[in-house]
């Protein structure tokens, strides 16, 4: 295999891949030499621009209008890979919403919206992939978590707890699937330059950043520099495992 494209063959499904973090990685895999398959649930023109770019780097690329609240859509979607590619290797749970308030402030549609999309929807995409990982006795999973589920941040009740569960669905499904040889880790990121950003409040920004040791926002493209080590040869034997890029900000 070429060492410079050490995915080539293999394909990754990432959700919630049409912006921000989630665009970043999935165009590291491809360049990796991974076919690449994302879904998006509302902008068609940013799902399509990254599946022309994609492909340009020479794989293959799907994209789905798919709800990763809804399993079934989910389960169609995973139904169509192994139906395209004939194999399913990689699930990046990446897909995921912010709905900031304080907690006496906190409708329970907004908590619900977020435990329904970040927590629910990495069980809707886990679960239709495992039985096929299971199956063919291979398969790496890697979660997209963030700091905020490790140290917890004010106004982020609803946030924190999605991405704490996470971090421990991660741990407990690693040591339950970990016999069928596959690995699944996290990775947990601090405060990242994507759009999610501009829905923070600019004064609770501008503190976190003074918070962070290295004393500035990370980048989608470090994020996704970290999966695809996860994804390497030389990261095999790690599994369970939750790793903050943060520039600090959790120490």
């Amino acid at each position: 295999m070429d060492s410079s494209r050490h995915l080539k063959g293999r394909t990754a499904l990432v959700t919630g891949a049409s912006r921000g973090i989630g665009r970043a990685i999935a165009l590291r895999l491809a360049q990796e030499g991974a076919n690449v398959v994302f879904n998006y649930l509302k902008n068609k023109d940013l799902a399509n621009s990254l599946k022309k770019e994609i492909e340009s780097l020479g794989v293959k690329s799907l994209a789905f209008k798919t709800d990763i609240k809804e399993f079934e859509q989910v389960q169609e979607m995973k139904d169509s890979v192994l139906e395209e590619f004939g194999t399913f290797d990689i699930l990046v749970n990446n897909a995921g919403i912010i709905k900031d308030a304080a907690l006496a402030m906190l409708t329970e549609e907004d908590w619900d919206s977020v435990i329904d999309t970040n927590l629910k929807g990495t069980y809707n995409a886990t679960k239709a992939a495992i039985v096929t990982f299971m199956k063919q006795k291979r398969g790496d999973i890697i979660n997209i978590t963030s700091v905020s589920g490790i140290i917890g941040l004010p106004r982020q009740t609803n946030y924190s707890a999605s991405k704490g569960g996470i971090i421990s669905f991660t741990k407990s499904l690693a040591k339950e699937v970990a016999p069928f040889n596959i690995r699944v880790n996290a990775v947990a990121p601090g405060f990242i330059e994507t759009d999610m950003l501009n829905e923070l409040n600019e004064n609770f920004l501008k503190t976190a950043i003074e918070m962070i040791p290295l004393a500035r926002l990370g980048k989608a493209e470090e994020v996704a520099g970290v999966v695809n080590f996860l994804l390497s040869e030389g990261a095999q034997y790690i599994t369970g495992q939750v790793i903050q890029i943060d520039g600090g900000l959790g120490i």
